[in-house]
């Protein structure tokens, strides 16, 4: 069972937000982090955001994947709109930074990104968002409206219990190096994008 491991008021670019740090262990140094703005009222239906991390996309801004500015996107809105980020410890679909990086390699030698990872034996997608379900039950949150484009998010909704009233579109303009992982996005994951 996860629960509160630490709290805090962090000051950012785009405004105050508590942040909660949710693990099964005190000793775990690669918590979930919650992000909540500070005008959220849990009582009222929450803008949420799952977001798996993304260390090459958000901290060093590679043009690979859209991560880095969908997470600044979602911290603008709720941030405006009140709500919260809720940002799971998958890096890489949940391959991890190492292989997520075998399966980059990979993909300069021209195969996709689903390609890759089920190469090296991986899941095309590993992820999994029933973390982020027990996250919002503990915070008793119960209806939201969900930025996102993936359907497998909204069907990790609809099988919880919590309403979701509303899917917010996270897209993101694709630029010349990330168009064809966006193109897969959609039409092997069903993705909801229309930029591509």
């Amino acid at each position: 069972m996860i629960q509160i491991q630490a709290q805090s008021t962090i000051p950012t670019d785009f405004g105050n937000f508590t942040v909660y740090a949710f693990s099964e262990h005190e000793e775990d140094w690669s918590p979930h982090l919650v992000w909540v703005a500070e005008n959220t009222d849990f009582n009222r239906t929450v803008n949420v955001r799952f977001h798996s991390e993304c260390i090459t996309g958000e901290v060093f801004h590679s043009k690979k994947c859209e991560c880095g500015q969908q997470l600044t996107e979602s911290m603008k809105f709720v941030s405006e709109h009140g709500g919260m980020i809720i940002y799971l410890r998958q890096e890489g679909r949940n391959i991890g930074i190492i292989n997520k990086l075998k399966a980059y390699s990979l993909q300069e030698k021209g195969y996709d990104t689903v390609e890759a990872n089920l190469m090296l034996g991986l899941p095309a997608d590993g992820r999994n968002f029933d973390v982020a379900i027990e996250i919002l039950k503990l915070l008793n949150v119960k209806e939201i409206n969900l930025l996102t484009n993936n359907p497998e998010k909204i069907k990790s909704l609809n099988k919880s219990g919590i309403k979701l009233s509303n899917r917010l579109p996270m897209e993101i303009q694709p630029n010349e190096v990330n168009r064809s992982y966006l193109s897969k996005k959609r039409n092997y994951f069903g993705h909801m994008l229309e930029k591509v």
